[in-house]
């Protein structure tokens, strides 16, 4: 039988707030080194991506999430986690260089977007992101209030 190809799954956990202050120029899936607990944890949707941050270091090439809130698991009693602990993330090395290199510029930083699973393992979405100015800020929430609204007249137009 064929393996059937792997699909993206809705988001566990999101980062609303990133898209909001940042521009994402790319985006990179990477692998998220966790405990048992921590995964049960997330799959039960008890993670948090609002305050955390990615860094990335050439030598040694590693990527390190910071920040990343995990609630504790109940039931796993004595072999519990600490909830804001600074996590490992697992991409190539050449990937980690890159990522070094672009953070090296000025405005330019490491954000996380969402928490996934695939294929039973936990997935993060970074982006290469810069900052928003105030303005931009208001003129995206216009653009989406106007594209809201066009979708409203569009669904309520007879033909």
């Amino acid at each position: 039988m064929a393996k059937r190809p792997a699909k993206h799954a809705d988001p566990v956990v999101l980062n609303r707030k990133a898209r909001h202050d940042y521009t994402i120029d790319e985006t990179l899936e990477v692998g998220v080194v966790l405990v048992g607990s921590e995964v049960k944890s997330i799959r039960a949707g008890g993670a948090s991506l609002s305050e955390c941050y990615v860094r990335a270091e050439d030598s040694p090439p590693t990527l390190t999430l910071f920040g990343m809130h995990v609630q504790e698991y109940a039931p796993a009693a004595g072999l519990q986690h600490l909830p804001t602990r600074t996590r490992r993330l697992l991409a190539h090395k050449r990937e980690i260089v890159r990522l070094a290199g672009l953070t090296k510029q000025k405005g330019v930083t490491l954000v996380p977007l969402r928490l996934y699973f695939v294929r039973g393992r936990v997935k993060l979405e970074i982006g290469v992101a810069r900052g928003k100015r105030q303005s931009d800020k208001r003129e995206s929430l216009i653009k989406r209030e106007a594209q809201r609204d066009i979708d409203r007249a569009m669904s309520t137009r007879r033909p």
